[in-house]
C-alpha cells in the first residue's frame, strides 16, 4: 500500500517496492491524487501492477476518471486497476462540494457510464450513455485518447454494506474490502458479492476481491509490539465510525463501536487504543514470526482474497529492512499459491 508523496518522491519508492520483489501497490487517495502518484509509479516502473485504492468518484466526471484510468492501463501495458469508492458524504460534499446521495446507485451508475466510455475509447461503440446521474453522447474522434490496442482497465470498487456489496457483485471486476475486517465478515462479503452476481447472471468466481490485512510481525516480542500498537491504532481509528460498528457486533462485542465514536469526537486517540483490547484485535490480526507470515496469510486468507494487500508495507510506515522482510513474504505467498493469488 502507497500512500502518495510528492512526485518527486513516487520514482524511488517504485523502484524499492519492484527491488522487494512486490508484485504491485495499491495507492490510496488522501492528500494527494492517487491517480498522479500512480503516473509517476507506472513511468518508473512500467511492471509493476497499480492499482487505485481508491480514487475518490463521485467529485469527478466518469469521463475525467475514464481519461485517466484509460491512460494507465496504456502506460502499464494492462497492468492497472481502476479502482472507485464513494467516500463519505462529509467529504464529497463539505470538502469536495460535490453531490452524493444516493451513493450506493450514484456508484453503480458511475460504473455504467464508466464502462460505456471504455467502449467508446475502444471504438467499439457509439457513445450513447444516459442515466439517472449522468448523460454523455458526444465523443468526437479527435477528443478520444487513442490507443486502439488498450484494454479497458477493469473496475474495482470500494464496499462495506450488504447493499454496496451485492451492488459490486451485479456490476464490478472486483472490490475493495475495508481495511477493518475479520474472518466472519469476510464470509458475508463473498455470500453478498455472490448474490448480487446471481441478480445479474454474472460469474461470481470472476469477481476479484482485494483485502488489505494488518500484519503483526517480528522474530521477537518487541518487534511484534511495535507492529501490535500500530494495528490497535488503526482498528480503533476505522471503529470509530458509526458504519463500521456491526464488525464488533458479529464478534460478540456489542458496544465497542459506540465508545471508539465518542472517543474518537473527543480526539482522544489513546482512549480509542484501549477500548481495542488483545482479544479485540487478534481478529483484525495476522500475527506470526518473519518466516512464517506467508504460510499464514494464505491459510487467512486463501478461500477468500484474489489480492492481499500488506497495509504495513508501506515506505511511510516500515524502515528499509522491513520493507525487504515483506518483499520477501510477498514473493512466498506466490510461489505458496502457484501465482493464482497475489
Amino acid at each position: 500500500m502507497i500512500m502518495p508523496s510528492p512526485l518527486q518522491t513516487m520514482a524511488p519508492i517504485a523502484d524499492g517496492v519492484a527491488r522487494n520483489g512486490f508484485g504491485g501497490v495499491t495507492v490510496t487517495e488522501t492528500s494527494r491524487s492517487t491517480f498522479l502518484a500512480s503516473a509517476a509509479i507506472a513511468l518508473a516502473q512500467p511492471n509493476l501492477h497499480i492499482s487505485t485504492g481508491v480514487a475518490v468518484a463521485f467529485p469527478r466526471s466518469p469521463m475525467v476518471t475514464a481519461g485517466a484510468a484509460w491512460e494507465l492501463a496504456e502506460a502499464t501495458g494492462g497492468r492497472f486497476r481502476l479502482g472507485l469508492g464513494a467516500q463519505v458524504r462529509a467529504h464529497v460534499v463539505r470538502r469536495y462540494s460535490a453531490t452524493f446521495d444516493p451513493p450506493g446507485p450514484r456508484l453503480e451508475e458511475y460504473v455504467g457510464a464508466l464502462r460505456a466510455i471504455f467502449s467508446a475509447f475502444a471504438q467499439e461503440e457509439k457513445l450513447d450513455f444516459h442515466g439517472d446521474f449522468w448523460d454523455f453522447d458526444l465523443l468526437p474522434r479527435a477528443w478520444a485518447p487513442g490507443g486502439e490496442s488498450v484494454e479497458p482497465p477493469p473496475i474495482d470498487v470500494a464496499a462495506v454494506n450488504p447493499w454496496m456489496l451485492r451492488m459490486a457483485g451485479r456490476c464490478a471486476d472486483g472490490v475493495h474490502v475495508h481495511p477493518l475486517n475479520t474472518l466472519p465478515y469476510l464470509g458475508t462479503v463473498l455470500e453478498n458479492v455472490g448474490a448480487g452476481a446471481l441478480e445479474a447472471d454474472r460469474d461470481v468466481d470472476g469477481i476479484n476481491l482485494l483485502v488489505p490485512c494488518f500484519t503483526v510481525v517480528g522474530d521477537t516480542d518487541e518487534e511484534q509490539a511495535k507492529w501490535r500498537e500500530l494495528a490497535r491504532m488503526q482498528v480503533g481509528f476505522y471503529g470509530s465510525t458509526p458504519n463500521y460498528s456491526f464488525i464488533f457486533d458479529q464478534l460478540g462485542h456489542e458496544g465497542v463501536g459506540m465508545r471508539l465514536n465518542e472517543a474518537g469526537r473527543k480526539g482522544d486517540r489513546a482512549a480509542q487504543s484501549e477500548i481495542v483490547t488483545d482479544e479485540i484485535l487478534s481478529n483484525f490480526v495476522v500475527e506470526a514470526e518473519w518466516d512464517s507470515l506467508a504460510p499464514s496469510l494464505v491459510a487467512r486468507y486463501a478461500a477468500f482474497a484474489d489480492r492481499v494487500i500488506l497495509y504495513f508495507a508501506n515506505p511511510l510506515m516500515a524502515d528499509s529492512e522491513s520493507m525487504e522482510r515483506f518483499g520477501e513474504v510477498a514473493t512466498q505467498v506466490a510461489n505458496l499459491t502457484d501465482g493464482s493469488k497475489d
